[in-house]
């Protein structure tokens, strides 16, 4: 297994840490104390700027305006995009539009490719995933409310959602839907195209987290469908395909996630020894003298190392194997990374002191925003539990 850069890579990498300091990481402080909103023309300009300098959606097929780039590319082009907050939407390669364009690209009708495919990659739209309900558990996605019943050649959708991410300014969104009550619980949900404008879709509110509301694509809504109504023909795949779908969607996604976190990661490590290295603590002496901190700085650099190669590794056996081979791997890579996110994020923020829990750094910001990433996709214990399983079956076989 080789996870060096390629030499075309090498050379995009290093271009995109150029644009990332010079041109993104200003902007932060902007993004940390207005609303996102407010930030749309000049980010346009950024986005343009990519887009001039053929960057624009690594990830993406290249017919339809990507560049095609492998699992392993990617990982390693979202892990340095990933430094700063607003790096994945300036480049295209931001969730959920990257999962949405996967199942559209492979489950879409050349129609409803034409219609939402090519300006969801072209970046002049965007879409939201609306597939977690508030009283039923995200842990088990196969417990949906949510009901699309069959109505002449329309499906009634009926349900509430909600941590549907970005849905405030998106133009459709993608539904998980119970069509059939009872098939067996994998079949039971399908997935449909919803514009936003359908009557019956409303964006009741944008959710606060720990305090901040957020807004446009750095939200999270909460949505009600009644008696939402759209044709038959927006249906993606089969009907009952829903779930499976959304698994095909999920293994290649969890990539994305961890490179972005681990991206996150060597940010918050070289801010933790910046801090160090000037904040004096008496005369002659720094933070980076005292042990203890560079017992942090140590254990942060050897856990961000190994979760990188467990990630990267995991990106190659999904390649070269397809992602049902690589399950045990991918609930591997989703509890780690987000564990070893948490406590860099965490030591980080420790040494920096009062400062750390202001948002004159981006630490208050991933504390708060990344918190999560032990809870979505499937909580840590989940995967923990479905990892050991899986390892003591095979154990259990002699």
């Amino acid at each position: 297994m080789d996870f060096e850069p390629s030499p075309r890579l090498r050379d995009l990498l290093a271009t995109i840490d150029e644009l990332v300091s010079a041109e993104l990481v200003p902007l932060e402080p902007d993004f940390l104390s207005r609303p996102f909103t407010e930030l749309l023309p000049v980010l346009e300009e950024k986005r343009a700027m990519v887009r001039e300098l053929g960057l624009w959606a690594p990830g993406h097929p290249e017919e339809l305006g990507g560049l095609g780039l492998d699992l392993i590319d990617l990982g390693l082009l979202s892990e340095a995009v990933g430094r700063t907050p607003i790096g994945h939407y300036v480049f295209g390669m931001h969730a959920p539009d990257a999962g949405n364009v996967e199942v559209l690209h492979r489950h879409g009708t050349e129609e409803q490719k034409e219609r939402w495919l090519r300006p969801l990659v072209e970046g002049t739209i965007r879409s939201c995933f609306s597939m977690v309900e508030p009283n039923m558990p995200g842990s088990n996605p196969v417990m949906l409310e949510t009901t699309a019943i069959h109505d002449g050649d329309d499906y009634v959708i009926n349900g509430r959602k909600w941590f549907t991410t970005a849905a405030d300014g998106a133009t459709f969104a993608i539904v998980m839907a119970v069509t059939d009550p009872d098939a067996d619980p994998h079949r039971r949900a399908s997935m449909i195209l919803v514009p936003t404008a359908t009557p019956g879709f409303e964006l009741v509110r944008n959710i606060p987290v720990m305090g901040h509301t957020g807004s446009d694509f750095f939200s999270h809504g909460e949505i009600v469908y009644e008696d939402c109504r759209v044709p038959r023909p927006h249906l993606l795949g089969a009907e009952g395909d829903g779930f499976v779908i959304a698994q095909e969607r999920l293994g290649p996604g969890r990539i994305h996630h961890c490179m972005r976190w681990l991206g996150i990661c060597g940010r918050a490590h070289d801010l933790m020894c910046e801090r160090a290295l000037s904040r004096a603590i008496a005369p002659g002496r720094t933070l980076a003298d005292q042990q203890i901190v560079q017992s942090w700085i140590a254990e942060s650099h050897a856990e961000i190392e190994a979760a990188r190669l467990l990630t990267l590794q995991t990106a190659w056996k999904i390649a070269s194997s397809g992602w049902r081979q690589c399950r045990q791997d991918i609930s591997a890579i989703k509890f780690l990374v987000a564990g070893t996110l948490q406590r860099v994020i965490d030591r980080a923020l420790q040494v920096h002191g009062a400062l750390g829990m202001t948002d004159d750094t981006l630490l208050a910001f991933y504390f708060r925003e990344e918190r999560a990433a032990r809870i979505y996709d499937g909580p840590d214990e989940v995967h923990k539990i479905s990892l050991a399983r899986r390892i003591l079956k095979e154990k259990s076989r002699g």
